[in-house]
This record gives C-alpha cells, structure tokens and sequence, in this order.
C-alpha cells in the first residue's frame, strides 16, 4: 500500500486534499484521522463530507461522540471517550454499516477498531501549513 505526504498551506486547502481523498472512498470504509488537537482533523472531515456529497453542514461531534449524515457518513469525536463506553452506546456497530467512519481521537477505542483500517495523519508544521499523510 502506497502513502502520500502532503503539504497543505491552509485549512482551504486541506479541505481540497480531503475532498480528493474522499473519491477513494468507499461504503465500509474506517478512517482514522489522527493529529494533535488543532491540526485540522474536522476540516478534514468537512472536505471528505462534500467529497461524498454531504451538503449539510459538517460539525465535530464532540459531545455527541458521532454525527450520522444520512447513513454516508458516519463522523466520531472519541477524545472524550472509551472502548468500553464506546461499545455501551453501540458506537462500534456503525464500522460495519454501509456509510464511511471517520474517527478523530480513535486511539481512544483503538480495540474496537476493524483489522482493515485506514488511516490520515495530519501534523501541524506551522500556523497555517499542514502535512498530510493519507
């Protein structure tokens, strides 16, 4: 499997690399996006989100723990969770529906996670610049 690095001069821009990105998605699929807090991992998600056609407004789950888009796009925030908690509340059930899941903060309920796992990097290198790694 073949990974690209990318660098992304503004959240603009990082929403474009996720908007590409999105078309090698696919139903099932399970993105983690993993960065420090503030790295653009919701950016991110809202350029995947268009990527899909989502048109409504992409916002972070954080006290909601996910927010389903129609069944296309499944969007977990787990800072504030565990696998335990995780599994309570059937968050884990959504990995194996037919939408895309991406999950910020999935080093949380990392056990829950499927084998077949994807993964997004994204790592501040300034203010407004980017590297991503997809």
């Amino acid at each position: 499997m073949r990974m690209a690095i990318l660098i992304s001069h503004s959240a603009e821009e990082t929403f474009r690399i996720a908007e590409e990105y999105a078309k090698t998605l696919k139903a099932g699929d399970v993105v983690r996006l993993d960065g420090e807090m503030g790295a653009g991992k919701t950016v991110f998600a809202k350029g995947v989100a268009k990527g899909l056609g989502i048109r409504e407004e992409v916002t972070s789950p954080t006290y909601a723990y996910m927010n389903d888009y129609g069944g296309v796009l499944y969007h977990y925030d787990c800072y504030r969770i565990d696998a335990e908690k995780a599994e309570a509340l059937g968050l884990s059930d959504y990995f194996y529906a037919k939408g895309v899941c991406l999950v910020e903060w999935a080093e949380n309920i990392e056990e829950l996670l499927p084998l077949e796992t994807k993964r997004v990097f994204i790592r501040k290198l300034s203010e407004t610049q980017r590297e991503i790694t997809l």
